[in-house]
């Protein structure tokens, strides 16, 4: 198992990545972190370092018989701006680069497009929107990468929906992939559900926002389930910050929580370790979050070096966990300067302050 769960120091015959504090080289080509062209020629740009993008965190980790996450690397790029072109290629057996160039509003509204394996879907520069509807990764769909979209808007008008199941991401027994750079918000459901032992998941640098139920993690008696969440930015987000039930190794760092004063919404709870969960929550920052975080007699949760700002009720600890580092090397950002790095840098387009 060691074995399986090396890091891929050759990136899979994609060659050595070169990193900006954690941040793939790839990665900072095409969300805009490196110097840019502009219109069509810096789209397609973008476009073409895309299939050169890999994961960090659990889903770069060889299991399961795929080595990391790298999406439609293999596959040819194509440029989507209709919800028909998007399904054709998202659904289809050969892998594929999917640039979304433009808002893509979904029909019948709440559809979840069911993302086959060996596909990266990325919007183009700042552009890309998913809205009405999301992506559903089934069971032992695998190697998938999403990023850099905005993914809004199925929201039914009633905050704590029992009736429509719109998600922005739901992953039902996936494994290998990588949630990076996208706006959540505004969904009748859940932001991120990873649920049925969905495994080997990175959700970073994202903004998951104005919402009731953020990210979900769990609904299953197992406890297989590896996934590392960091540089997220939680803002105004009641529940599931995430909520992780049953889960192996729940890596979170560098995460911002932020619960504005003045709006309507109130954050019930920050993380939440269920379960059996073990849990390692490292140098993230919460600012006036109810309690902030907390956890299950049976789960266990190791801090170390997180701040808290005006939060209150409960903030729990205990337990042993796991040593992130023998599965995969990261690097942690100073507590403090959390807001401004994951602020600046989470998002479409987003520019980490380094």
């Amino acid at each position: 198992m060691a074995a399986q769960r090396r890091r891929i120091r050759d990136n899979g015959g994609r060659g050595p990545g070169v990193a900006i504090r954690g941040v793939p080289l790839a990665l900072a080509l095409t969300v805009g972190l490196a110097p840019q062209g502009h219109g069509a020629e810096a789209g397609a740009a973008r476009s073409e370092v895309a299939a050169t993008a890999w994961a960090d965190g659990f889903a770069s980790v060889n299991a399961l018989g795929q080595n990391g996450t790298y999406g439609g690397r293999d596959g040819k790029t194509v440029t989507v701006r209709t919800l028909a072109d998007l399904e054709k290629y998202a659904t289809a057996a050969e892998p594929y680069v999917i640039v979304v160039a433009g808002a893509i509003t979904m029909d019948p509204k709440g559809k979840e497009i069911k993302v086959a394996s060996d596909k990266t879907i990325v919007g183009q520069g700042s552009s890309g929107e998913i809205v009405g509807g999301g992506f559903f990764l089934g069971q032992g769909v695998h190697n998938v990468i999403i990023r850099n979209l905005t993914i809004r808007d199925s929201y039914m008008g009633t905050w704590n929906d029992k009736e429509h199941d719109y998600d922005g991401i739901q992953m039902d027994g996936a494994h290998h992939v990588w949630i990076d750079h996208n706006d959540l918000k505004h969904m009748a459901d859940g932001l991120i559900d990873s649920r049925k032992d969905t495994t080997y998941l990175t959700v970073s640098w994202n903004r998951l926002e104005t919402h009731n139920k953020a990210f979900g993690i769990g609904w299953t008696e197992n406890t297989t389930a590896d996934i590392t969440i960091h540089h997220n930015w939680f803002r105004d987000t009641e529940q599931r910050n995430p909520s992780a039930d049953n889960i192996a190794h729940a890596h979170l760092y560098n995460n911002y929580l932020q619960d504005l004063p003045g709006t309507d919404i109130a954050s019930s709870y920050g993380n939440y370790s269920r379960g059996n969960t073990k849990m390692v929550l490292e140098n993230s920052y919460f600012e006036g979050m109810k309690n902030p975080v907390i956890k299950d007699a049976t789960a266990s949760i190791v801090q170390r070096g997180n701040t808290y700002l005006n939060t209150s009720g409960r903030n729990e600890s205990g337990g042993t966990a796991f040593d992130p580092k023998a599965y995969y090397p990261y690097t942690l950002d100073p507590a403090a300067k959390v807001p401004s790095v994951v602020q600046s840098g989470s998002g479409p387009g987003g520019t980490p302050a380094r």
